[in-house]
């Protein structure tokens, strides 16, 4: 099972004492969340002034930065439209990020304008894709489309915890009724956080944690960081393999 740690995601600089956002801060903080259980590592680049960017050379540097000095682990990237909101420009940024500095991986939402063309573009370029399946239409998208992606992201955005189970549950009996057996993650954020992991490691799928998605520990305490969020996940882990 893995154990990603989503270390800063779309949340404002400063939104979070600890939130990593230059390339020193996140090479530390990809350290500290592998120390504390992380297998994975997701991560939003970040230009000079903190913004998101998937520019080739704000890539290009975290990546380099993230194979010399990082830990060795599996490093996934967004290609969210928070990042770049043209689609066009996206599709552009993305084909011209450089080989040697590619990401293990990059997370793609489905619902989003031109996500099928970019699974397509990021397939030839033999970078491995994890559909973002925020509703149930976007699990009909990955059915109906047949495109080819490594595993699947179930991340239902509905702020009520009821509510985006539903929505959650739907998306996996999709899944299930088309015979998909790609690996599964489920993922909530800030108040579903917690309570989607815990469904996630009933269910045996894989789970993430970071301040992307929470700043609070499962007591409603604020997380120090990363690695204390990861810290107490990865306990819940064992805990739930016992």
């Amino acid at each position: 099972m893995r154990i990603v740690a989503c270390l800063n995601g779309d949340r404002r600089p400063g939104s979070h004492p600890a939130l990593p956002v230059s390339l020193d801060q996140m090479v530390e903080d990809a350290h500290s969340a592998v120390d504390a259980g992380a297998t994975d590592l997701h991560v939003h680049p970040r230009g000079p002034g903190g913004a998101e960017s998937l520019d080739p050379q704000v890539v290009g540097s975290l990546m380099e930065r993230l194979r010399d000095d990082g830990p060795q682990v599996p490093v996934s990237l967004t290609t969210a439209l928070s990042a770049e909101s043209d689609p066009v420009r996206r599709y552009d940024l993305v084909q011209r990020w450089a080989s040697p500095t590619l990401p293990d991986s990059v997370t793609v939402n489905l619902h989003e304008a031109g996500s099928v063309d970019l699974v397509h573009l990021l397939h030839d370029r033999r970078v491995d894709v994890e559909a973002g399946l925020w509703t149930v239409d976007a699990a009909r998208i990955l059915v109906a489309t047949g495109i080819t992606v490594s595993a699947v992201l179930i991340e239902p955005t509905q702020v009520q915890i009821d509510d985006a189970r539903r929505n959650a549950d739907t998306i996996v009996a999709l899944l299930d009724r088309a015979e998909d057996s790609r690996p599964r993650m489920l993922h909530g954020a800030d108040a579903t956080a917690w309570p989607l992991l815990e469904a996630a490691l009933a269910a045996g799928m894989d789970v993430r944690i970071g301040l992307e998605d929470t700043l609070r520990l499962p007591d409603g305490e604020e997380a120090r960081s990363n690695a204390d969020l990861v810290a107490r996940a990865a306990e819940m882990s064992s805990t739930n393999a016992a």
